[in-house]
């Protein structure tokens, strides 16, 4: 005969394998049911605590039966392997719903933005403040810094016969002899000057360095609701309804998401003098610059590290004069490349619905580069230029 305490052991698991099943499947139940399971493990737990051993004996040798005629019990491992799914399936809702309201991955294709964050870029081999080196195999360079190697030297003197793309490399013939280079085929032919009109002499360096990949951030989405935004912050937001310079909508042209810089609140009124962004907010008589709205600013005024302010043009739909002003109409933002010469923004297409808004760029992820972190946190480079050389590959 068992001792009263394996008697209790084994009363004590069966129970908690019915309590499983009244967990999993009560919805499943006619109240009756539902009742009747609850009051068997009831009483066991009861039994457990104040009966004798004949009695919890007693009720050993029945509890099966007995709990088969009102459910048939699950225990064992298959009541293990569905708990951890059902676990499995709370946290997998969880993560979804933490991406859905709160944080979203995005990618950064193009260079509008450089240098505060960078785009798919090509940069020069031992090119300061990069991280990537020829002296570190191509794997190890890709996972930490999402930079392929792009090296290639013309071997026979002659004209471009044909380029393909392949996979995520560019293949092309000079007088007959192959080269690959990373990238899609209009990039490399950017950064390795791929003009059929050319003669490439021999030994001409057509790439010696890397094709590094854009930053992924991920972007807050919920405070902005709450406080709204700010000028200065970095914004990201859909393109539905914009229209491009040519009359094609920006979804078509370049893509379904953007990231700018938040220019001009509704109310507004804008211009661009001298590389500088002057705001007269609503309701007031005088322009300010925008340091004094946001420090942010600072940097992209400074001439230094790659920033060189804000641009005018004659092609531009808004602020293409030096002193043109802009009013911002409401329920909209005026938004900026921090990259002007090559960003495609408001100056371009106009201001942006604040039901297009996605949210606010908070922390990128990846590459482990200078910008790894909080975005937006570099201070205004040193004179000698803290940031490093780059290409952007298109305007967005």
């Amino acid at each position: 005969m068992l001792s009263k305490y394996l008697l209790k052991r084994r009363v004590g698991k069966f129970l908690d394998g019915a309590v499983r099943r009244i967990r999993f499947d009560r919805d499943l139940w006619t109240p009756e049911t539902l009742a009747a399971a609850r009051k068997f493990t009831a009483d066991g737990r009861t039994l457990l605590k104040t009966g004798t051993t004949d009695e919890i004996s007693g009720f050993a040798a029945k509890m099966a039966g007995d709990f088969s005629r009102l459910v048939p019990p699950v225990s064992g491992w298959r009541a293990n392997v569905r708990e951890w799914l059902d676990v499995l399936a709370v946290v997998g809702a969880v993560a979804f719903g933490i991406r859905g309201l709160f944080l979203q991955p995005f990618l950064i294709p193009t260079g509008s933005m450089q240098p505060t964050l960078f785009g798919i870029h090509y940069v020069q081999a031992g090119s300061p403040y990069f991280n990537a080196s020829v002296r570190t195999p191509n794997w190890l360079n890709q996972l930490l810094f999402s930079a392929d190697r792009a090296l290639a030297a013309v071997v026979k003197p002659g004209r471009l016969t044909t380029v393909t793309q392949s996979g995520g490399t560019t293949v092309f013939e000079i007088a007959g002899e192959q080269y690959r280079l990373p990238g899609e085929e209009r990039k490399v032919t950017e950064y390795a000057g791929l003009d059929p009109r050319r003669y490439f002499q021999e030994n001409t360096v057509l790439a010696d360095g890397f094709l590094a990949g854009g930053d992924s951030l991920f972007v807050e989405r919920l405070s902005h609701l709450f406080t709204g935004l700010d000028r200065g912050d970095i914004v990201v937001f859909n393109t539905s309804g914009l229209i491009g310079p040519n009359g094609r909508p920006l979804a078509e042209m370049s893509g379904y998401y953007y990231i700018k810089r938040l220019a001009g609140l509704p109310g507004d009124t804008l211009k661009i003098s001298g590389g500088k962004l002057y705001i007269r907010p609503a309701g007031t008589k005088e322009f300010k610059p925008a340091t004094e709205f946001s420090e942010k600013f600072e940097k992209i005024f400074s001439g230094r590290g790659g920033y060189h302010g804000y641009l005018n043009g004659r092609q531009l739909r808004h602020l293409g004069l030096d002193g043109e002003e802009f009013t911002v109409p409401a329920d909209s933002y005026f938004m900026l490349g921090d990259n002007s010469a090559s960003s495609l923004d408001s100056r371009y297409w106009g201001t942006v619905p604040r039901s297009n808004i996605v949210g606010k760029a908070f922390v990128v992820f990846w590459p482990f580069s200078r910008r790894w972190g909080l975005t937006d946190a570099d201070a205004i480079p040193e004179p000698s230029g803290m940031f490093p050389p780059f290409k952007p590959m298109s305007m967005q």
